[in-house]
């Protein structure tokens, strides 16, 4: 499916209808566009509806390097060992209750490191985008997530197309050449392959 952008705001509001809540899940491989795809589609629903949704972005749930770093795992970072999916899941059971705001981490890419209590998700936010790269893993403790999504989206990106957007990525933040060529083709392309092979079938694929 190829829908545009206004389609999928048309698509998500018909189907939220009058509930309290409604949480979508956008996932794809890192560099699919879904930190950017997801913003501007909380922007398309809040210009139809002002201020009916908000994004959950997953990267809030970053395991801090000061963990990460002990068990080996800082050279990995951004695999799904490296992230606290009961963390996420516990806020996304809180979102999902539509009683209190919820208060939920942000991750700020220059400083490496997520932030907590950066987003607060309040009562007028009727629809939730939660979006990252392992929404639908189909492996423990990730797959326990499906239920918690009212509609599920994946971003289908060719690999040629990911891994210079990633490069493009390295380079800046910094990388020098070979540095984001060794980062984006050893460590994100493994994990959007994984992400490809092993992701539940979604209720849409976003091409």
């Amino acid at each position: 499916m190829n829908p545009d952008i206004h389609d999928m705001a048309v698509r998500i509001l018909e189907a939220a209808g009058n509930r309290r809540r409604f949480v979508v899940a956008l996932a794809g491989p890192p560099g699919a566009g879904k930190s950017f795809l997801s913003e501007w589609l909380c922007r398309e629903l809040n210009e139809r509806q002002p201020g009916v949704a908000a994004v959950v972005p997953m990267d809030g749930y970053h395991l801090d390097n000061a963990i990460l770093e002990p068990q080996g795992l800082l050279p990995i970072k951004g695999a799904p060992e490296t992230f606290d999916p009961d963390g996420l899941k516990h806020d996304l059971e809180r979102i999902r209750c539509a009683d209190k705001t919820v208060a939920v981490p942000v991750f700020d890419r220059p400083l490496d490191l997520a932030r907590a209590g950066g987003r607060l998700i309040t009562l007028a936010h009727r629809i939730v985008i939660v979006e990252g790269n392992y929404l639908l893993l189909d492996r423990v403790p990730w797959d326990s997530l499906r239920s918690l999504f009212d509609l599920t989206l994946f971003l289908e990106v060719p690999d040629e197309v990911l891994e210079a957007r990633l490069i493009q990525r390295w380079l800046g933040m910094g990388q020098d050449q070979q540095g984001a060529l060794e980062r984006a083709r050893h460590k994100d392309m493994l994990n959007a392959r994984l992400i490809k092979a092993e992701s539940i079938e979604p209720d849409v694929i976003w091409r």
